[in-house]
């Protein structure tokens, strides 16, 4: 009975192509408490509305923590009718660590945090991390996971290339302008916020060149900017659309036995 309890838990929480309808449901259900709880984190930021509603707030809060612990003590538990997590203990420890599992104890967290004396305000809007747990719940969200993870090495370079960049920049700057500025630009690291809000094409406005030489390399620097910015964005689009392609290819490829309803291999769909 036992060991049957836990197949069944580990087929519905960890293992959703296994749990049927069950598992469905409670995706679903999951899902809308993701949503309603970050709802809820928005609107009691609002006075007037916490004022009239906070009771409202705090079962919604508990109410969602409850279910979230609950979903994170089944998956940790059920976890080792998953062959790669067998061991009782050390198959528990690695599963506790892998990331969609992290995010779920990071879901739950910001409401044990109050009690043992952390800052209240920052708790609350650490629930916002709920979000995450849609990375395992939205297509589109598992879509974007998957596009960092194949594109991660360019990624890399190009954040090493931005990095490279704004050290030369703000070194340049820094020798352009500490005798007109000596405060804005007092040393290479304060100059690295001049050479963010450039580099990403922000411009704040409250730190700016004043000399000839100095306003001829932030003009460089921000052409350089828009160019450095536009590579990352080209990368992902690529990555996205080439995804949905595989995904699109992938579902096509998928055939449906006219009897029984199963999917059937490419050779069988294609013999039928």
């Amino acid at each position: 009975m036992y060991s049957r309890a836990k197949r069944r838990a580990h087929q519905i929480v960890n293992s959703p192509d296994d749990g049927g309808r069950a598992s469905r449901m409670f995706d679903q259900a999951i899902f809308t408490l993701i949503g309603l709880t970050s709802v809820a984190v928005v609107l009691e930021t609002i006075a007037p509305i916490a004022e009239a509603a906070g009771s409202a707030f705090e079962i919604i809060e508990v109410i969602t923590v409850v279910i979230f612990t609950a979903e994170y003590v089944l998956r940790v538990w059920s976890c080792t009718e998953d062959p790669d997590f067998a061991h009782p203990v050390w198959g528990r420890l690695r599963f506790t660590v892998q990331p969609m599992v992290l995010i779920d104890l990071a879901a739950i967290l910001p409401f044990y945090l109050p009690f043992v004396g952390h800052d209240l305000r920052m708790a609350r809007v650490m629930r916002l991390l709920r979000l995450l747990k849609l990375t395992r719940y939205s297509e589109s969200m598992s879509i974007i996971g998957d596009v960092l993870r194949n594109r991660r090495d360019a990624l890399i370079s190009t954040t090493f290339v931005g990095f490279v960049l704004l050290l030369f920049a703000s070194g340049l700057m820094y020798l352009a302008e500490r005798d007109a500025q000596p405060e804005g630009f007092s040393s290479i690291p304060a100059a690295m916020w001049w050479g963010m809000v450039t580099l990403t094409t922000v411009g704040y406005g409250d730190l700016y060149p004043v000399t000839p030489l100095g306003r001829g390399l932030g003009a460089a620097v921000a052409l350089l900017g828009i160019g450095l910015f536009a590579l990352p964005a080209g990368i992902l689009g690529s990555a996205f659309v080439e995804e949905l392609d595989r995904r699109r290819a992938g579902d096509s490829e998928t055939q449906i036995c006219p009897h029984c309803g199963k999917e059937l291999p490419n050779d069988e769909g294609s013999g039928a």
